[in-house]
């Protein structure tokens, strides 16, 4: 019997299930699962008992809350697909701001009837097997993901960072020897450093390194050595990185005796 899987989204921009679409052997993956729930792809079908689910985005209104709570009852395996499902992603980096004044600040005193919150990872309420990051994940990874549950195994994740795979290609530290804001020290390698790789600065896009080992205060620190101001580094540390524990009281350490 082929394996069951549903592919679902929350708030989000969707970019993870259109890369999930866009697999250039989607047709030849699609023979070894049965697709039994994908609404952006075919906008048809009940969420049912499945063996894997995919879920991207955030939770931001009582309806992501409820739909994802649904989807876990029926999953015996849940996968956070995305820095928006792991993370909360950019709409999860305003967290703990007044949401009506930002709400107010986007839409002004239009009248539009619109329950939310700032986006929170789906950890936040419910069980999360595994995480395939990105934003959205690399072809590959999902290619990896889906052949591991396909063998009855299971993905491995990875737990170190975009510099190891920019060393690995060769590429000079664009951090060190150029003085750019990189996030590559702090953000979950997948990617092979494409955008340094490009003379661009890794803006952390993937997410924090997990279990605990993203240095956002020793990066702040090297960030500050380099003349940056504390609430350049910030910004640039909350962009995908907001909802990281301790991220405002690392980098508060690093400016402790200047305020």
């Amino acid at each position: 019997m082929r394996m069951k899987i549903g592919i679902h989204g929350l708030t989000s921009c969707y970019g993870c299930q259109l890369k999930m679409a866009c697999i250039e052997e989607i047709l030849e993956v699609a023979k070894n699962f049965e697709i039994v729930y994908w609404n952006m792809a075919s906008s048809k079908g009940e969420i049912e008992k499945v063996d894997i689910a995919f879920v991207e985005g955030s939770v931001v209104t009582e309806r992501d809350e409820e739909e994802l709570k649904l989807i876990r009852e029926n999953a015996d395996a849940l996968v956070a697909v995305g820095s928006c499902a792991i993370h909360g992603g950019v709409q999860g980096m305003i967290f703990g701001e007044d949401y009506e004044e930002i709400f107010r600040e986007v839409y002004g005193d239009s009248l539009i009837d619109y329950e939310a919150k700032i986006g929170e990872p789906l950890r936040k309420y419910v069980e999360v097997d595994y995480c395939l990051p990105g934003c959205p994940p690399e072809e590959h990874e999902i290619l990896y993901y889906l052949a591991t549950f396909g063998i009855g195994s299971y993905p491995e994740e990875k737990d170190y960072p975009v510099c190891a795979e920019c060393r690995r290609q060769g590429y000079p530290c664009i951090l060190i020897e150029k003085g750019m804001p990189c996030l590559g020290p702090v953000t979950v390698a997948g990617c092979n450093a494409k955008c340094p790789g490009f003379n661009v600065a890794c803006i952390g896009c993937r997410g924090p390194v997990p279990h605990g080992t993203a240095w956002f205060d020793s990066l702040a620190r090297t960030f500050k050595e380099k003349g940056m101001s504390k609430e350049y580094i910030k910004r640039r540390m909350e962009i995908f990185g907001k909802q990281y524990e301790k991220l405002d009281e690392m980098i508060e350490k690093v400016f402790e005796n200047e305020d």
